[in-house]
């Protein structure tokens, strides 16, 4: 899945595409507390290099840097809407027949009636949206105590700086000892995020970062125990006497925008065959389930904010 929508991703961010603006090719660093299995997963990405030992963090064991693409992802999402208007679709507000469904409800998939997944839970993100322009780069850290922080460009000058991964916290507004967390690591990470005739006059702290601060953000990634749910179920409509295929697809955790084009192609699949039989066996195809999205491969960088 991930490496599906790198591809696709990939070729919308080329210079020559005129998708380019909704992406940033920037250049990737990341440091890990722990040593990494080799060959490291990623080593498929553009430009990839392993660190060398004294390139490294104190506290880190490993690190690498690639060339990877982040998403703008307010202007992506209404770019995908404006292509979806404009090849046909469209978004009825009353009860219109349908010939099947597509069940991409995220963390409403555990409330959503006739889905109501049980298995469906959040994990809580927060972070910080900043305006530095001149970051162009983007750097990761990993922590013996399981938090990652994150530095992410985006194309418009804006800069995401993150972050936290709580399970099963529904908190739905910023914490503002949260947000200061944030940006104390942040900072230590990326000295950089503070204005360069600053940093040339001084050490750089926390409050250099606060007239930057555009809004703070947070959200529950829809994580679900047993990993996404990506198969084919039939409901019976009454009213028309016939059954109807509804595709489930959700439950990848915080992995929904990098996954996304390889998911939505194994949906399309299923939908395919679903409409091919006509409402013919309940069970079309066997479910995909397992694919655990908690820990994923970060092609590509996306935060909705």
């Amino acid at each position: 899945m991930d490496q599906e929508t790198f591809e696709v991703m990939w070729e919308m961010s080329d210079p020559a595409a005129d998708t380019e603006g909704l992406f940033l090719r920037a250049t990737q660093t990341e440091y890990y507390c722990d040593e990494r299995p080799r060959p490291h997963p990623l080593e498929s990405m553009p430009d990839f290099k392993y660190l060398p030992e004294s390139s490294l963090i104190l506290g880190t064991k490993t690190g690498l840097t690639f060339t990877t693409l982040n998403i703008d992802t307010p202007v992506y999402l209404n770019y995908l809407l404006s292509r979806f208007l404009g090849r046909g679709g469209s978004i009825p507000a009353d009860d219109t027949p349908v010939h099947a469904v597509v069940v991409c409800a995220g963390i409403d998939a555990r409330f959503l009636g006739g889905v109501e997944d049980p298995d469906i839970y959040p994990i809580r993100g927060q972070t910080v949206l900043a305006r530095a322009p001149w970051i162009r780069f983007g750097k990761m850290m990993s922590s013996s105590d399981g938090l990652w922080t994150y530095i992410i460009p985006r194309r418009s000058g804006d800069v995401i700086v993150g972050g936290i991964k709580v399970s099963d916290d529904w908190f739905p507004t910023p914490r503002a000892e949260t947000t200061l967390d944030i940006l104390t690591r942040g900072l230590a990470l990326c000295p950089e995020l503070v204005p360069a005739e600053i940093r040339d006059k001084r050490e750089p702290t926390v409050n250099d970062l606060l007239p930057l601060i555009i809004e703070e953000g947070c959200g529950l990634r829809p994580a679900r125990k047993g990993g996404i749910r990506l198969e084919t179920e039939w409901f019976a409509d009454h009213r028309r006497n016939r059954k109807v295929p509804v595709i489930h697809n959700y439950g990848h955790g915080g992995a929904g925008f990098q996954s996304s084009w390889g998911s939505a192609s194994m949906a399309l699949k299923l939908l395919e065959a679903a409409i091919a039989v006509n409402g013919g066996e309940a069970e079309l195809v066997a479910p995909l389930e397992g694919t655990k999205k908690e820990e994923s491969l970060g092609l590509v960088r996306g935060v909705s904010h």
